[in-house]
This record gives C-alpha cells, structure tokens and sequence, in this order.
C-alpha cells in the first residue's frame, strides 16, 4: 500500500494534481481523503485543499 499526498491553495489547482496523477496510476485506488483548511491573516483569508491518495 503506498500513499501520495496533494496540497494546493486553490481547489481548481488540487484538481488538476490529482487528475493527472490517476491518469498514470497503473495500481488500483484504495481511498481518498479530503480536506480544507482556512486561515485568517489580519483581513485576508489563505485556503489549503489537501488530498491523500492511498493505493496499490
């Protein structure tokens, strides 16, 4: 079992990453994990999309 882990700060970019990886993934999926994350820094807000991929 192997993992690939993603991290991205826009949801369209996270996207992208994970497409492209599956689409060379020779092995089967096992699960995918999502997450979001915000932060706030004085009035600007930062996001984090993160994905985990585990595999075989």
């Amino acid at each position: 079992m192997k993992v690939k882990i993603f991290d991205e700060s826009h949801e369209k970019d996270l996207e992208g990453k994970i497409n492209s990886f599956l689409s060379t993934l020779e092995g089967e999926v096992i699960d995918i994990k999502f997450e979001t994350a915000i932060m706030t820094m004085g009035d600007e807000q930062i996001y984090c999309f993160s994905a985990m991929i585990i595999y075989m």
